[in-house]
């Protein structure tokens, strides 16, 4: 039978009646058919899309040409039609028809080369004699391990299903990490017919690019973000950069797109972690970005890996023979592969001096200065880093020396310490804070440490503070904020408290609006208030809205209610969501409800906190009504935290079944605490099957809280072997509550060797707050040798808190020595603040040290700041 449809050049079907693709007649009948059910004409649906009327009259015309993506989406959500399968066959249309655009960053996959995108090089380049050509550095056979598989099916979900993603791997220094998104991307460079592009955003700095041109990224492109943390992690921008990412991947008519990125596990953990109560919240949207998104990369080859990579070798493979010959007992063969050995082996038989300008190097990596340090500071700061016998035998060439050791190349072409230049900027220049402008960049040549040896320091120095020599040259050479702002804080943290104050006035001194802040702040607090005023308003001046909000409260204490409100204003008018909640607070205690009304809806862009905080204050004064309002009012903007507080309020009001209801709806819209509450009525109820199912369907979408919860109720109904396997598959997605709480739940259970095994586990995966919680169980059951045992394990395992609890036990035990030995020891370590915030220690901390420690670790004699 005669369909109307020929094959055309090229295998496309085409609609002979139509004269188009038979993609494109199908995507007009199902927005024709979605205008008849809407009971809509063209001009109704052009105003509620915000489309012109003849954008959508060529839309739906047999006539036309193929509509843009950005259309069609428009048109499916007015329609309430199911927009990636229209766009789907919008794609299709714009293939048949020739008008499918490529325009974007970024270039064909198959185009890049490996080494271009930062995977590690693994051998020597190979090229012919006399020739001029570039070498060809090889790489390694490839072995595949857990996270390729769920790396692969994210590239899967990408090219076959039209599905956007995010993946992004965590792993120490070296560990396979870029190579494993290269291996990952293959099958879509080899499908050459979909045109998948790669872009990796780096000039003129990686942050930069990726703020400038996310918005340009169009389907079908893979974006790059190795060592994302030089994007999600940049003090100015990260955070945009993590919404527009987040912009990309849920607007269907940009995708199909994949992003793939790395970390290192120490930046995953400070952009995860939740920040302390009354704290600034700095990675808000980067935590919302990674959660579920990580993926562990292990540190060493399983015995699996190493069977595979064993028969590759044995295959002809001389890089894997290689590596195996060295690497085979620890299962550190990516490590091998990118020279680490060698480095090590070179900073550990480097001269005197050559090593004590690396030890330099690594703190400073391993305290917060920047990636390129300039040579002027290394070689200042390393003399301390000296014996007196090596000092004294220096001879006046010794840094050339020194530098020209350090600078000669390891296998893979890899040197300890390298000559860096940053690029020059090549896009026009942008205006500039006043403190951008007054922090000239460092003169002199600068240095970047290799990456296997920054890692190394950060393991084996990271309980050793820098001698006097690196303060002194910090305090001399460095001039970037950010470098003098980390480093205050780290003498801080080790209790140096006199190098942090003056570390602190040279940044105020360059415009440091942090540090301008924190003297005023000290001002304050020694009743300085008039110094205090002055400080903050230039505090103020240089950018921070906080200081903006401390200036209003001084008003405020002084019962300037009117300069009080103009400082609020100015400070919510430039974000700061507390002088944005003091306003509303006022203009509610006023009975302005309209004005802050207003006011929360501007917080809302900001932080819904303060609109959830309006309707509370609704309720609680009795007005049920209105606290209603306001939250329907976010749930229609697209909050689904709104209608969890709606729910809330429902089963407040007796409304069970509609509290439900709307439960199911923030839950489907993804609210994790919408799924438990709705698990919980679930228990209630009596009704557990249908609790785990609604915890096992938000488990399949990539919610890992619901495996926590899971994993408890697995425990509850006895079935330990399929808790503790939900409770592993959450750690190893960075979720380590659900270990945590089997933990407790075994030791509740009397079985203390399974508490025991379950705290190691999470210890392994990089958190020892469950050994500690557990030594906090046994302390209060009486068994303080045992909480002793554990605080130590987890002191093994890097935890400075440990210590503040080993301290505080000797304590309870008499042993003030003792304690005071641990108090040192963890401010040596670098937490004093934590040591702070133990009532027990706070008093002994002050009296054994109240002008702090110098750097050799004796005690400052009085000074003044």
């Amino acid at each position: 039978m005669d369909t109307g449809e020929h094959i055309g050049a090229g295998g496309h079907v085409y609609d002979e009646q139509s004269g188009g693709s038979a993609a494109l007649t199908e995507l007009r009948r199902r927005l024709a058919g979605g205008l008849a059910r809407a009971g809509l004409n063209q001009t109704q649906l052009a105003a509620r899309a915000k489309l012109g009327r003849t954008t959508v009259s060529e839309a739906l015309s047999p006539k036309g040409p193929v509509p843009s993506a950005a259309t069609v989406a428009a048109l499916a959500r007015v329609l309430k039609l199911p927009v990636p399968e229209l766009l789907a066959w919008q794609r299709t249309a714009a293939e048949e028809s020739g008008t499918l655009t490529t325009d974007g960053p970024g270039r064909p996959i198959g185009q890049w080369e490996p080494h271009d995108l930062e995977v590690h090089p693994a051998g020597p380049g190979r090229t012919a004699a006399g020739s001029d050509t570039r070498a060809v550095r090889a790489l390694p056979g490839y072995v595949a391990r857990e996270h390729d598989r769920v790396l692969a099916d994210a590239v899967r979900d990408a090219a076959e299903a039209g599905r956007s993603g995010i993946v992004v791997l965590v792993g120490t220094s070296s560990t396979g990490k870029t190579r494993a998104c290269w291996e990952a991307v293959q099958p879509l460079a080899e499908n050459t017919e979909k045109g998948w592009r790669l872009w990796h955003p780096f000039d003129p700095t990686r942050a930069q690019a990726a703020l400038e041109d996310m918005h340009r990224v169009g389907p079908r492109t893979v974006v790059w973000l190795n060592e994302a943390q030089h994007y999600l992690g940049d003090p100015a921008v990260g955070e945009q950069i993590a919404a527009a990412v987040h912009h990309l991947l849920v607007s269907p008519e940009r995708g199909p797109v994949l992003v793939l990125g790395t970390l290192w596990p120490e930046y995953a953990h400070q952009y995860t972690a939740l920040p302390a109560p009354g704290t600034q919240d700095l990675h808000s949207r980067v935590r919302e970005l990674l959660a579920g998104r990580t993926l562990t990369v292990p540190d060493a080859f399983d015995p699996q890996a190493l069977a595979a990579a064993t028969a590759l070798a044995e295959g002809g493979d001389r890089l894997l023979s290689d590596a195996l010959t060295r690497a085979r007992t620890d299962g550190r063969v990516t490590q091998d592969l990118a020279g680490a050995p060698e480095l090590l082996n070179r900073y550990q038989h480097a001269s005197p001096a050559a090593k004590a300008v690396l030890e330099a190097a690594m703190d400073a990596r391993r305290l917060g200065v920047g990636l390129h340090l300039p040579q002027a500071f290394l070689t200042d700061a390393a003399s301390d880093y000296l014996t007196d016998t090596a000092y004294d035998q220096l001879t006046d060439d010794w840094a050339e020396q020194a530098y020209a050791e350090l600078a000669k190349p390891v296998h893979g072409k890899q040197a300890p310490l390298r000559r860096a230049t940053p690029r020059p900027p090549r896009r026009p220049p942008t205006p500039t804070t006043a403190a951008e402008a007054a922090a000239p960049p460092p003169a002199g040549s600068q240095f970047r440490l290799a990456d296997y040896l920054e890692q190394h320091g950060r393991t084996t120095r990271r309980h050793l503070c820098p001698p006097a020599s690196f303060w002194h040259a910090a305090h001399t050479h460095l001039t970037h904020l950010d470098d003098l702002n980390n480093l205050t804080g780290a003498a801080e943290d080790c209790h140096r408290l006199q190098w942090a104050h003056r570390l602190r006035r040279r940044a105020a001194d360059h415009g440091s609006p942090d540090a301008l802040y924190r003297l005023a702040e000290m001002r304050e607090e020694a009743g300085d208030q008039e110094g205090a005023e002055t400080l903050y308003r230039q505090a103020a001046d240089h950018g921070n809205t906080y200081a903006l909000y401390r200036l209003a409260m001084m008003r405020e204490r002084a019962g300037d209610r009117q300069g009080t409100e103009a400082l609020l204003r100015q400070g919510a008018d430039h974000g700061n969501t507390y002088a944005l909640y003091d306003l509303v607070m006022m203009r509610e205690e006023a009975g302005d409800r309209e004005g802050a009304e207003a006011l929360a809806w501007q917080a809302g862009d900001h932080d819904s906190y303060v609109l959830y905080r309006l309707a509370d204050l609704r309720e609680e004064a009795g007005d049920r009504e209105g606290a209603e309002a306001l939250l329907r009012q976010a749930a229609d903007h697209g909050s689904t935290y709104a209608l969890y507080s709606l729910a809330n309020l429902r089963e407040r009001a007796g409304d069970r079944e509609g509290a439900e209801a709307l439960l199911r709806q923030a839950a489907d819209h993804g609210n994790s605490y919408a799924l438990y509450r709705l698990a919980d009525l679930r228990v209630q109820t009596g009704d557990r099957e249908g609790a785990e199912a609604l915890l096992r369907q938000g488990a399949d979408h990539g919610n890992i809280d619901a495996l926590y919860r899971l994993a408890e109720m697995r425990e509850e109904a006895g079935d330990r072997e399929g808790a503790e396997a939900l409770a592993r598959q959450g750690a190893d997605h960075g979720n380590i509550g659900a270990l945590d709480r089997l933990a407790e739940m075994r030791e509740e259970a009397g079985d203390r060797q399974g508490a025991e095994d379950l705290a190691r586990q999470a210890a392994d995966h990089g958190n020892s707050y469950v050994l500690a919680h557990l030594a906090d169980l046994r302390e209060e059951a009486g068994d303080r040798e045992g909480a002793e045992a554990l605080l130590r394990q987890a002191a093994d395992h890097g935890d400075v808190s440990a210590l503040h609890g080993l301290a505080d036990l000797r304590v309870q035990a008499g042993d003030r020595e003792g304690a005071e030995a641990l108090a040192r020891q963890a401010a040596d370590h670098g937490n004093a603040d934590t040591v702070y915030g133990l009532r027990v220690l706070r008093n002994l901390v002050r009296r054994l040290w109240p002008n702090g420690l110098d750097p050799d670790g004796t005690p400052t004699p009085s000074w003044q700041p």
